[in-house]
């Protein structure tokens, strides 16, 4: 499969409302639902290879710890907050191998960084899967959590992530560099998008919400390439880490 392939996958999986990125599917084969700690080093490296070069040095990075949560591990000062995201809480599924690295901006840090941070402390409590779906959901509907209140950005243009993807709805692994801009409560029909004509351009996907709603721009062929060649040796130590995250036949 090629990245072009990939990122099509991600685009028919928001246009036909199945989550974006992150698709409902029961996958078979996960030694149980524990979530294991990475090496500082390289979590920190995950994470950061969320944002553009040149976003990085200046940085916030949030590292996981299973047993209590998101803690900073890097102090940054350009406003953008970096994690490998563990959960997806509207799926009401654990899984130990889904790694998402994220790097959301100043707006995006007070709103949607912190739902995400809440949902790995509440699992790390013991919450059950459906049970914390729930709660999120319930806080956006009493307004603990909204969405940013001004425009904004996620960026999401890591070499490699982990999670469900068409065509099969099975966890993968592969390139998906992608940047997902706040778009609360919008829809494809509102910007007249056709993801049937052309993958290329910005579509909506609703992570679990409509408050969470992002327009995503998918990057192109050549600049996805040069992003895995730049990445290598971070794909090698991935790969080496464990082999769930070894980039499959493209």
């Amino acid at each position: 499969m090629t990245s072009q392939q990939s990122l099509a996958c991600l685009a028919i999986a928001a246009g036909l409302g199945l989550g974006g990125m992150i698709l409902s599917t029961a996958a078979a084969g996960t030694a149980g639902t524990a979530i294991e700690k990475m090496p500082a080093d390289l979590e920190t490296r995950f994470a950061l290879s969320a944002a553009p070069a040149h976003i990085r040095a200046e940085a916030t990075v949030y590292l996981l710890d299973p047993a209590k949560g998101y803690e900073v591990a890097k102090e940054g000062s350009n406003g953008v907050a970096c994690m490998v995201s563990r959960t997806a809480w509207e799926q009401a599924e654990y899984r130990n191998d889904i790694y998402v690295p994220l790097c959301y901006d100043a707006a995006g840090v007070e709103t949607y960084f912190k739902v995400l941070m809440d949902v790995a402390a509440l699992r790390i409590e013991g919450l059950a899967p459906e049970a914390l779906k729930a709660e999120i959901e319930a806080r956006y509907g009493n307004g603990t959590y909204t969405a940013p209140e001004q425009p904004g950005l996620s960026y999401m243009v890591a070499p490699v992530l982990r999670t469900w993807m068409l065509p099969d709805m099975k966890v993968h692994t592969r390139p998906m560099p992608h940047l997902m801009f706040y778009a609360p409560n919008l829809t494809d029909k509102d910007i007249a998008a056709n993801l049937a004509a052309d993958v290329s351009y910005p579509f909506i996907f609703a992570e679990g919400h409509p408050a969470q709603s992002y327009m995503i721009q998918v990057v192109g062929s050549a600049e996805s390439e040069a992003i895995l060649t730049a990445e290598k040796d971070l794909l090698d130590k991935l790969c080496a880490y464990r082999d769930v995250l070894c980039v499959e036949e493209r």
